[in-house]
Formats: structure tokens, C-alpha cells, sequence
């Protein structure tokens, strides 16, 4: 699928006109991806409608409508939508966000007031007065911002090659039932050596990332309205009820409630 979607250019700024940078984008539904980049700047992204996907080197980040990804500064990443989406981001000035959360990539919840603050700001100039109301909403939204609670919707990746080539079977084949010894033959490990690498490395068990990379997988299918039953197929569970339950106890919720 990947190839399919359409390849989105990165606005060529060398530095931040004021502390806080508005930027709206629209994707329509053959999905879009960009390029691996980084910033000199921190970037916080939110999908009013569709699921975004970040790629950094040492994760996989989901975010719903609900939910915003933080990306610190230097850090390379790939945003990657796979259908219709409407995308809010904000950069932001290193170090106007204080909490320690933020030095590291991350998926925070939104609030209703973040989300109106965030659209608001939108419309503002980017060059928008330093002593106006703007640079003060600005700074309240910063505050806003600083208070999110951070979310379980990401996925530690691995390094090793062999670890990260079983995790580019199982996001294509993500419903197949194969267990840890099949799954480590296929690049030359046992299934032993399969869970003590994962484990080294991620800080899961293999059935714990498996199971976290299923249920991310899911979100994407439940915000497409796919039926929850074919959603629960679709990414290995033998039943409803198994994936309802794996599902409320990672996100808190039902899947029909989540979004």
C-alpha cells in the first residue's frame, strides 16, 4: 500500500518566525507519506479526521483523532497517513514546552480545549504580533499543551536486523497465526532467542509487542467504520470477546466507544 500513497514535500523553513508555527494539511484518500527529516524545532501533530502514523527509529507512533504525536527536535521521522486525513500540526520553539515528557517522541491525549486553542491558532498570521492577543493565546496554549496526558499507542522497534524484519512480516501479515518458533525460523532464530531479544530491546515480551502492534493495526481498521467482528479477525483474534477485552485494557475503552 505504501507505494500507492502520494509523497508530501516539507515546508523549506530554516528557522521559526515566532515560538509557535501553525501548519494545516489536508490528504485526501490514497494516503500520503513524507520523506524521512527532521527539524531544528519540536512538531506536534493532530489528525481532526483520519489516523496518523509516525516512524521514528526507535518507534512506531499512532495517533486517532483524539490523540496528537510529539516529535522533539533532530529527531528523523516519517509521517505516513493511509487514507483521508486532515492534519494540524504545530512547531514549536525548543524549550517552550517544559514538562520532561517532551524530550522524547510521544503520543499525548487532546482535550477539548487543546483541540479549540489549536484551531484557533490556525488562523492566525504566522508573523502574528508579539505584545496581541495572539502571542497570548499562544502562551496559553502552550500551557494547555504542557498538561496532556501522554498515551500507550506506541510501539517500541527493535534495531537488530533480524527483529526488524519479523516486524515487516507481521505489520503485512498481521492476522496470520504463526507462533514465536515459526515466526524466528523465518530469519535464522530460535524461538527462545526471538524472546530474549525482544525483550532486550523493546522492554515487551514478543507476545506483548505483537499484541501491541495488532492493536494499533486495529485503529486504523475501526476508524475506516470497518465492523469490529471483521476488525478483530482481520488482526488475529480467534474472537470478539478476546479482542474487545486486549483492546479495553491497552486503551481504556470498547473499540465502539474509542472513537
Amino acid at each position: 500500500m505504501s507505494n500507492k500513497r502520494q509523497h508530501r514535500s516539507i515546508p523549506a523553513l530554516t528557522q521559526l518566525p515566532r515560538p509557535v508555527y501553525a501548519r494545516s494539511e489536508n490528504w485526501d484518500h490514497s494516503g500520503t507519506q513524507t520523506l524521512w527529516h527532521s527539524h531544528a524545532w519540536g512538531q506536534w501533530s493532530y489528525a481532526i479526521k483520519g489516523v496518523l502514523v509516525v516512524h521514528t527509529h526507535t518507534g512506531r507512533f499512532v495517533a486517532p483523532p483524539q490523540y496528537a504525536i510529539w516529535v522533539p527536535e533532530g529527531i528523523e521521522h516519517q509521517v505516513i497517513s493511509s487514507g483521508a486525513a486532515q492534519m494540524r500540526s504545530l512547531y514549536i520553539r525548543t524549550g517552550s514546552l517544559i514538562n520532561p515528557c517532551w524530550h522524547n517522541a510521544c503520543v499525548c491525549e487532546v482535550s477539548s480545549l487543546a483541540k479549540e486553542l489549536v484551531l484557533q491558532f490556525g488562523c492566525f498570521d504566522s508573523e502574528y504580533k508579539l505584545n496581541g492577543k495572539e502571542n497570548r493565546l499562544a502562551n496559553v496554549l502552550l500551557d494547555t499543551l504542557d498538561d496532556l496526558p501522554q498515551a500507550q499507542t506506541q510501539l517500541p522497534m527493535p534495531s537488530d536486523k533480524r527483529l526488524l524484519a519479523i516486524f515487516d512480516y507481521l505489520q503485512v501479515h498481521t492476522g496470520e497465526q504463526i507462533n514465536i518458533n515459526q515466526i524466528g525460523h523465518k530469519v535464522g532464530l530460535s524461538g527462545r532467542s526471538v524472546s530474549r531479544l525482544f525483550k532486550q530491546e523493546t522492554g515487551l515480551t514478543f507476545q506483548q509487542w505483537r499484541q501491541r502492534l495488532r492493536l494499533l493495526s486495529a485503529l486504523n481498521l475501526l476508524e475506516q467504520t470497518m465492523p469490529v467482528t471483521q476488525v478483530a479477525m482481520e488482526c488475529g483474534y480467534e474472537s470478539l470477546s478476546a479482542f474487545v477485552a486486549a483492546f479495553g485494557k491497552q486503551f481504556g475503552e470498547t473499540p465502539g466507544k474509542y472513537f
